[in-house]
């Protein structure tokens, strides 16, 4: 005889695991329905106990039977059909007549079984053009509407207008899925709960999904008395996961919080935004309520018009702010300032700084003096802060509502608690204020206190009177308009600052040029004298040297030769070495040359001139896309080779030399030295490397870490390099692994043209 069991779900819930209670699979259902599950050949494996209650049949009669064989071949046929049809499936409940009474059944596939769910087919059922025409009103009402909260008001008025059910709420979650009534439309004689807030433990995580799995939920009866769910016992472990039912039975928890509140029946429609369930359509009755599969449907569409409209509703309440930030800003950055020190404060009492991002007070540090406008901390706790922020952040832009979740021992008494913090290089910095918001959060009973354990069990909260919780240390959330606005005028004052810099550096070079010029002149003189006097002797000396070796009858003493050969080779040692001077010292400090160049071209040509060179070595060669850069032509090409150079040169004899060419890809600014920077290109390699205490060594002239007879040269390559990044306006870099690697890192100037953002 064939065996059959329950598969209700009997496990106890505790404090610990009330969080991943296993509602997914109840192994029961709600009594307003029956549930049947087929297997793919039609046959009944699942079974409610209260199928009886409709059909002249019993669950026991019906497990393990084809279901034609139980409700005829036609109805089967029927079904199947219906099953096919994903289109009409999806959206329509099928109409079906089951040995003479009438039902309405939703079909879903639970893994490998089709559940099938009845409920008596509804005898007024709302005709679909009353609904469309409800629709239709709907749209033409929700056009009249701009903001998202007038969207969420006007949803509720019309879902409660087309269900009927006492009231109807629109939650919306946060961040941390608390949630808040944002919207409400409800009877008169009810007591509001608009606004109120609920804590993330009234819908835990595991109902959130089924939320965002299932986006129809109903509970027709609160007080309910559940219907178990049998199966063939031919397996151990056997359930059925109603994810997506309709008829599912819910958590016990939740039912006794409905019962706390006083409801008698819901419907919840999943509002989900961007992949994440942002709130819900919560509907409550306080007397038992179904509705129709039409109904159903167009309740439905409500919460889809919300989510249709969220990016564009929330996109309209900002507008009008970020209009004002942005014409703030415009006024801001077309006013023409001079190019003074003092013009530093008129920036910072210009009230459009305020009004970039609506902030209460402004700080602008520049070389050591602080300048200030309206709400704003004392000089001292500025000081103290740019100093946490830097040893925090590492001189990048630092935004926060909370300033005392990120540096503790800020001064307690400071008037501030949000911040927009900007650097600026050489040491300045631009800071805006808001002041600590007090905010009051109401409650719907005491968030800490959601899930109650006796000797009974455990039991959701029974108090649901408003408690107030206030909110301090935190200053008004800063619109991503607001910081945008802010970044963009740092750039602005960036570029002010510089002006004024060079400005001021101005008058003293110009006082300067004329000593510059002479002595100039002078150095010229001196450097090409000094060269020519010391290849002189040199040509002379190898002359001499190549006469005796060859006349060698001349002198009579065999060790000349010898002393002659080695004076030779220091001689061309010595010519090496001149000319990597002559090099060095050609190279002027001049920016006035400087042209666009894209590093690609210089890179390109550079690898096709040591084609040989790198082959012979048998290097690996890896570039990513180069800037284009203000530079000087013949400059780059130097500096490019002689870093490959360098690279090769000391390659370790243990592996193959590797060398990686990176790049910043996008301008941006860099500080360093005091000193603003647009570009940076890195070159890796995989050579000997070297100590990080010697890093400023190897870019002095002639400075060797290494012994002449282990490699040759000059010691003037990495020399030159600097040198030529010094001309340019730009710095060099080096970090050092012994036995692993060097990084040789060039950084490039910003023109005063280019666009930051």
């Amino acid at each position: 005889m064939m065996k059959i069991k329950d598969i209700v779900n009997r496990d106890l819930i505790t404090l610990t695991n009330c969080e991943h209670e296993p509602i997914h699979i109840p192994g029961k259902i709600q009594p307003h329905g029956f549930l049947i599950g087929l297997t793919s050949k039609g046959k009944i494996d699942f079974c409610t106990a209260n199928i009886s209650w409709y059909v002249s049949i019993a669950h026991t009669e019906a497990l393990g039977k084809k279901f034609g064989d139980v409700f005829g071949t036609k109805a089967e046929k029927q079904i199947f059909e219906y099953i096919n049809n994903d289109k009409i499936r999806d959206v329509f409940p099928l109409e079906i007549d089951l040995l003479g009474k009438f039902f309405q059944i939703s079909i879903h596939k639970s893994f490998d079984i089709y559940v099938l769910e009845a409920e008596f087919q509804f005898a007024g059922k709302e005709k679909l053009a009353d609904v469309y025409t409800q629709t239709i009103q709907f749209v033409t009402q929700m056009n009249n509407t701009t903001s998202l909260k007038d969207l969420c008001a006007l949803v509720a008025e019309g879902t409660r207008k087309i269900t009927g059910y006492d009231r109807v709420m629109i939650y919306r979650f946060d961040e941390q899925y608390n949630g808040e009534v944002y919207a409400e439309d409800c009877r008169g004689d009810l007591e509001p709960f608009l606004g109120l807030h609920y804590p993330h433990t009234d819908i835990p995580a595991q109902a959130r999904e089924l939320y965002m799995k299932n986006q129809l939920r109903l509970i027709v009866d609160v007080d309910y008395v559940p219907v178990p769910i049998f199966t063939v016992d031919d397996k151990e472990n056997k359930n059925l996961d109603l994810s997506l039912s309709i008829l599912r039975s819910t958590s016990p928890i939740h039912v006794e919080y409905l019962q706390n509140i006083g409801v008698g029946a819901t419907l919840t429609i999943s509002l989900i935004h961007n992949d994440r369930l942002w709130g819900l359509i919560a509907c409550h009755h306080y007397s038992s309520k179904n509705i129709s599969p039409e109904i159903r449907l167009a309740a439905k569409l409500q919460g889809q018009f919300i989510t249709s409209q969220i990016d564009i509703r929330q996109s309209n309440d900002e507008n009008v702010n970020a209009n004002e930030t942005a014409l703030a800003l415009e006024q801001l950055t077309s006013l023409q300032f001079p190019f003074v020190q003092d013009s530093i404060q008129m920036i910072a009492d210009a009230p459009q700084l305020l009004k970039i991002c609506n902030a209460a007070g402004v700080s602008i540090v520049s070389k050591g003096k602080i300048y200030k406008n309206g709400l704003v901390p004392t000089d001292a706790q500025i000081k103290d802060l740019i100093v946490q922020i830097n040893n925090k952040e590492s001189e990048k832009l630092f935004v926060t509502n909370k300033l005392n979740d990120h540096f503790r021992n800020i001064e307690k008494k400071s008037s501030f608690a949000g911040i927009i913090y900007h650097p600026l290089g050489n040491s300045d910095h631009i800071i805006w204020y808001r002041p600590e918001t007090i905010s009051e959060i109401n409650w719907a009973g005491d968030p800490e206190k959601t899930i109650i354990k006796d000797s009974k069990g455990l039991h959701p909260r029974n108090s649901f009177e408003i408690w107030k919780q206030i909110i301090k240390n935190q200053s008004t959330l800063w619109k991503q308009y607001e910081i945008n606005g802010a970044v963009q005028f740092a750039h602005t004052l960036h570029n002010q600052l510089m002006m004024i810099t060079l400005s001021e550096e101005e008058e003293k070079y110009r006082k300067q040029s004329e000593i510059l010029k002479e002595t100039n002149s002078e150095l010229e003189n001196l450097n090409w004298i000094s060269t020519h006097d010391l290849q002189e002797p040199l040509r002379k000396i190898q002359l001499f040297v190549s006469k005796m070796l060859a006349e060698p009858d001349v002198v009579q003493i065999d060790s000349v030769s010898s002393s002659l050969q080695r004076v030779s080779k220091s001689a061309n040692r010595m010519r090496t070495l001149l000319d990597d001077i002559l090099k060095f010292s050609r190279i002027k400090y001049t920016r006035d040359n400087l042209e666009k160049i894209d590093l690609n071209h210089i890179l390109k040509s550079t690898l096709m001139e040591m084609e040989e060179t790198i082959s012979e070595n048998n290097a690996i060669i890896e570039y990513e896309n180069l800037p284009e850069v203000h530079a000087i032509y013949f400059l780059m090409q130097q500096l490019f080779s002689n870093i490959i150079q360098n690279s090769l040169k000391f390659a370790s004899a243990e592996r193959v030399p590797h060398i990686k060419i990176t790049a910043s890809q996008e301008v941006e600014l860099f500080a360093h030295s005091d000193n603003i920077y647009c570009h940076w290109v890195c070159f890796s390699d995989n050579g000997i490397g070297f100590e990080q205490q010697y890093a400023e060594t190897i870019f002095k002239v002639f400075g060797r870490l290494h012994n002449q007879k282990e490699y040759d040269g000059s010691g003037v390559g990495l020399a030159l390099c600097k040198k030529i990044m010094q001309t340019v306006g730009g710095t060099i870099y080096a970090t050092g692994r012994l036995g692993e690697g060097t990084n040789i890192k060039v950084y490039f100037p910003c023109d005063p043209l280019d666009t930051l953002l």
